[in-house]
């Protein structure tokens, strides 16, 4: 792959965002909010909850944040339990994240080139970067993925979530990343942990993934 030519994928949702504005058009999603609401959900509940006492706070890194509209569901659904990070390449939507919420911690750059210092997260959420590939190839965006997948899951103390696109739909669309499960199985059990669920119950046409140490 081209140095850097994934920054393509970081352009398309700053140009939803110039077009729609701030809102879950705005950060690249389609179909309703009630549909990326459904995604917040999913993310969220990588999270291994003790049922037996009080949860101590858990740290969650929003990787690719976009406009923090994970947190605003978040505020929304009052879960209190969870400290919020955000972390994303794009200026815009840092800059747009750190007006809306100053009180946050926000990480800014490119974890496969810069030297970003990144503590350690108890989970680590990658919620659409990994949907849409843009210009890139299927091999290209699956480099991008296993990379980015194998370098976040360092900075994890249990557990990601990510998302991808399903080959089990009517039709593939040429720009998005539809990744088949056992390709996708083979590399978590061979290069992060054998320890995953595979999330395809939320009938969008994509699936999650959680993996935990």
């Amino acid at each position: 792959m081209k140095r850097r030519k994934y920054l393509s994928i970081v352009a398309f949702p700053e140009a939803c965002l110039k077009r729609h504005g701030d809102n879950y058009l705005g950060v690249g999603w389609t179909k309703s909010k009630e549909d990326a609401d459904t995604r917040y959900q999913v993310m969220l509940e990588v999270i291994k909850r003790n049922t037996d006492r009080a949860q101590d706070k858990v740290s969650l890194l929003d990787f690719g944040c976009g406009a923090s509209h994970l947190y605003e569901y978040m505020l929304k659904k009052q879960i209190k339990d969870v400290d919020y990070s955000g972390l994303d390449l794009s200026d815009e939507f840092i800059r747009l994240s750190k007006k809306k919420f100053p009180n946050l911690n926000y990480y800014h750059g490119d974890i496969l080139e810069d030297s970003i210092e990144l503590p350690l997260f108890d989970y680590i959420v990658i919620n659409g970067v990994f949907t849409a590939k843009c210009d890139l190839s299927f091999n290209e965006m699956l480099e991008f993925f296993q990379k980015v997948v194998s370098r976040v899951f360092q900075n994890a103390r249990v557990g990601i979530a990510f998302n991808v696109m399903s080959k089990k739909v009517d039709w593939e669309r040429d720009d998005l990343f539809h990744l088949p499960f056992d390709m996708l199985a083979s590399f978590l059990s061979q290069k992060l942990s054998r320890n995953f669920v595979i999330r395809h119950d939320y009938r969008l046409y994509e699936y999650t993934t959680y993996v935990y140490r």
